[in-house]
């Protein structure tokens, strides 16, 4: 099972990133290259504990639905959430920050089992693992860019 551990250090209050890290506005534009839009659950503003969300969007070609609920939050410090439908076999990504002498290290840990058993695997080693890590790590530097800019009040007013 990959597990994908991003850090991400942000000049910014830990509310503000937490928040945008949430934020559902947010998640949309830093995924633009995927089409992916929230089509059911939350679809606007900040999701919140037991709340879930269903994500449209395609990846290598194909149209697909995601559907994650928050299942842990603790504002703002850490937020967990997971799969509850969609075409990985599972998984939970853990949301961390931490205030370190006057900024933010905002961690990811990503872990998920790909479907498919053994091709799933492979798919894995070949191109999935990493694109999995590149995804992330856009959206972990757009909301630094949005952090550390005026831009938040647009997703957080």
């Amino acid at each position: 099972m990959p597990k994908i551990e991003l850090e991400t250090e942000i000049n910014a209050p830990i509310e503000i990133i937490f928040d945008l890290a949430r934020c559902i506005d947010l998640h949309e534009d830093s995924m633009a290259q995927t089409n992916e839009k929230a089509v059911d659950g939350v679809t606007k503003g900040l999701i919140n504990l037991n709340e879930s969300v269903t994500w449209e969007a395609t990846h290598f070609g194909i149209r697909q639905r995601l559907t994650s609920q928050i299942t842990a939050l603790d504002r703002p410090h850490y937020f967990r959430d997971i799969m509850l439908k969609g075409a990985f076999k599972s998984f939970t990504h853990d949301h961390f920050f931490e205030e370190k002498g006057g900024t933010v290290l905002m961690k990811d840990v990503f872990d998920y089992r790909s479907p498919l058993g053994f091709l799933g695997n492979i798919a894995d080693f070949l191109f999935l693992e990493r694109y999995m890590r590149e995804l992330l790590t856009s959206r972990n530097l757009l909301i630094k860019r949005i952090a550390e800019s005026g831009e938040w009040r647009k997703f957080l007013v």
